[in-house]
């Protein structure tokens, strides 16, 4: 019998060939369906815009070398990217420039903090806490806000506090005789900690500092220190140093700070609501998270982040999948090829929610956008015309705005986090080679689900919110507004009727009411739990994280459902309401099952059936689509930056030429090379032992002569 061993030499699958038949057969126009997810069509040919300006920029464009850069490059070359992306701003809006750096967050998120430290967060606590003059002189006159004379930072986190902001520890005592503010570390655990910026870069800093005048401390309030003078030396009493190493993110010079009785004018206290006069007098704010306004900024970016984030891995790992075939399918025939990987049922279940989740991101982030920005704009209105009544409204609707951005942050964080890593495992081995995109994505975007607000804090505090609204609502008759609108109803909704049949699956809006009475249950049982534990919150701790995903979750799926109805693109509707059904089964029904069923808001028969018949029928109607639907995100090859996620779905040609031009081959040997030859070549044990343990020696030594 004679034994084949060679490669067949018929021409192989041709993964380019595969991507582009799918791309051939798309059911709707993928242009208008980008429309839909940017938000409106000028919005998406404004983002067409500044990506084809930034591709075709040689110091900002990404490319696959930069997944070789030590952390030297890294920072060098972030420097850089900030001196070019300077000559845009000088040309843009504010708002135009953040849009534009709200998409260097998917191919270049160190550059995208960097410089979103200087003009998110140190011109975010100037407008949140500065006071009209203040905000004039320090970002316009100053000409921060175009990234000239002042470089900022954000001096919040110390070494022994991060989350619990109140608990800082850094002192600003006001010596009345002098009109000044002394600013000071009393020990090492006040340190300034992760300061982005710090390290090398920042002139100044807007430092949270407890307030002492009189003796009396009034709290964690904001300043402007200086920190280099303009020949960019340290000045007198500013310690600063690198915290070295991070997991991701090199290109920012995260630093730490120390300050030794450091000086400033009384005047470089932010004073929009706390003020301090000469005479030591102290006004203070009407809320207290009116001061922390510069971090609802970066909650909400952060948002977009999970949509940019998640639309761009997915897109890569639904190309691979449609281009990469392996083994074959049970039901294949002799002859048939092998499989392609998105056409394994499980695979399907692996990735197609993912896509459907991404979708309802991009709805969530927009609103969510829209939302902060109309509250901000009211609130600052309103306190410059000093109307006390609308200042009253703008604190009320920021509490709705903190706890939106807060479940919402924490939420999509954590679910793309999770979706960078199933991608590269969708992806085997290959997903684990650095050019593929995937590993620095997740060591990249790990750090959101910590920084500005710790997930599971976040959610604790989100969580008790609901539960505190809950119970106005129950015991007090309070209503509220803004996202927790539908608590009015809860009086109506406790119990344990079941809200939720299998009947009812196709029709979102329904799952929709499921998640609100779900939140509403589980929100009075622990209002009782409360009260049996004699109000230990922190015995619910978990629950209350649950609660605050599932706000978020209904969020998400609103402003989906909004968004799809009101779009004049009605072809869109059958595959966006798929979409919607996916996402409300999969991420929701299927991943608060516990939750669901412990309250009796869906009967076992439906989370049964969702599971064995509705999400796998979902994921099969939902096949032909991937392709478009992820062409839609109209992300280039540059934004992409994989191997194995080009749009010409060429995966091995590529993968190949990425590998060789990164990496060439050896003509000479390797530059450790001796240490291998000296490895392989040693002398044997005998040798390097002298032959003093040799039979011979034995012989001679044992001997009694």
């Amino acid at each position: 019998m004679t034994v084949n061993t060679t490669i067949n030499s018929k021409t192989p699958p041709n993964p380019r060939n595969q991507i582009e038949l799918e791309r051939n057969n798309a059911q709707f126009d993928i242009t208008k369906m980008n429309y839909f997810l940017e938000g409106s069509k000028e919005r998406s040919e404004e983002v067409e815009r500044f990506i084809q300006q930034m591709e075709r920029d040689p110091i900002l464009a990404a490319s696959p070398k930069q997944y070789d850069f030590t952390k030297a490059e890294h920072r060098e070359w972030t420097a850089k990217k900030i001196a070019r992306l300077s000559k845009y701003i000088e040309l843009e809006t504010f708002d135009e420039f953040e849009r534009r750096i709200s998409l260097i967050s998917v191919f270049d998120p160190q550059l995208h903090t960097r410089i979103g430290v200087h003009l998110g967060l140190f011109i975010g606590c100037l407008r949140g806490n500065g006071s009209f003059d203040q905000m004039g002189y320090w970002a316009l006159k100053k000409e921060t806000a175009f990234v000239k004379n002042i470089y900022g930072c954000f001096a919040m986190t110390e070494l022994a506090h991060g989350s619990n902001v109140a608990g800082l520890e850094t002192t600003a005592t006001f010596d009345q005789e002098e009109d000044q503010f002394v600013i000071n570390t009393p020990h090492i655990g006040a340190t300034k900690w992760w300061i982005g910026g710090a390290a090398h870069s920042a002139t100044h800093a807007a430092v949270y500092a407890r307030l002492i005048v009189k003796g009396k401390d009034y709290g964690v309030k904001t300043f402007v220190v200086p920190l280099r003078d303009s020949k960019h030396d340290l000045l007198p009493g500013i310690s600063i140093g690198d915290i070295g190493a991070k997991m991701g993110r090199d290109g920012i010079d995260n630093g730490w700070i120390q300050f030794s009785s450091v000086r400033i004018p009384r005047y470089f206290m932010l004073q929009k609501y706390t003020k301090v006069t000469a005479d030591g007098d102290v006004k203070l704010p009407p809320n207290d998270q009116l001061s922390y306004s510069a971090l609802l900024s970066g909650r909400v970016v952060m948002v977009k982040d999970a949509f940019r984030w998640s639309s761009r891995v997915i897109t890569i790992a639904t190309r691979y999948a449609v281009g990469r075939r392996q083994f074959k399918a049970a039901t294949a025939k002799p002859d048939d090829l092998e499989s392609k990987l998105i056409d394994y049922p499980l695979h399907q279940r692996r990735l197609i929610p993912i896509l459907a989740l991404t979708y309802a991101f991009s709805n969530g982030a927009n609103v969510l956008a829209e939302t902060s920005s109309k509250t901000l704009e009211e609130l600052d209105d309103a306190v410059a015309d000093e109307n006390q009544a609308g200042i009253d409204a703008g604190i009320e609707s920021m509490k709705s705005l903190f706890i939106a951005s807060g479940s919402l942050k924490s939420t999509c964080t954590w679910l793309t986090l999770k979706n960078i890593d199933e991608c590269r495992q969708s992806c085997g081995g290959h997903g684990y080679s650095s050019y593929a995109g995937f590993g620095k994505a997740f060591n990249d975007f790990a750090v959101q689900c910590t920084w500005e607000g710790d997930n599971n804090i976040l959610g604790m505090s989100v969580g008790k919110q609901l539960v505190k609204n809950i119970s106005s609502v129950l015991k007090d008759g309070v209503q509220t507004s803004g996202i927790l609108e539908f608590l009015n109803n809860s009086k109506s909704i406790i119990g344990d009727k079941v809200i939720l049949t299998p009947n009812d699956l196709k029709n979102p809006r329904k799952v929709l009411e499921a998640v609100e009475v779900a939140i509403v249950r589980a929100s009075n049982q622990a209002l009782i739990t409360l009260d049996a534990r004699n109000q230990d919150w922190d015995y619910i701790g978990a629950d209350l994280v649950q609660l605050s995903k599932l706000l978020a979750h209904f969020f998400l799926l609103k402003s989906f459902l909004d968004k799809v109805d009101a779009i004049p693109e009605r072809e869109l509707v059958p595959v966006l309401d798929k979409l919607a059904q996916l996402y409300s089964a999969s991420i929701i029904l299927e991943g608060f099952s516990g939750i669901f069923l412990t309250y009796k808001v869906v009967s076992t028969e439906t989370i049964s059936y969702l599971s064995a018949e509705h999400i796998p029928t979902l994921c099969t109607d939902l096949r032909p689509h991937v392709i478009p639907l992820t062409d839609a995100f109209q992300l280039s090859d540059m934004m992409i930056n994989s191997s194995l996620g080009s749009y010409d779905g060429n995966i091995y040609e590529n993968y190949y030429k990425i590998v060789k031009d990164n990496n060439p081959p050896y003509i000479d040997k390797a530059p450790y090379s001796k240490d291998f030859e000296a490895l392989l070549n040693r002398p044997s044990l005998e040798e390097r032992q002298r032959d003093e343990i040799s039979d011979e020696a034995q012989e001679i030594l044992s001997s009694d002569k």
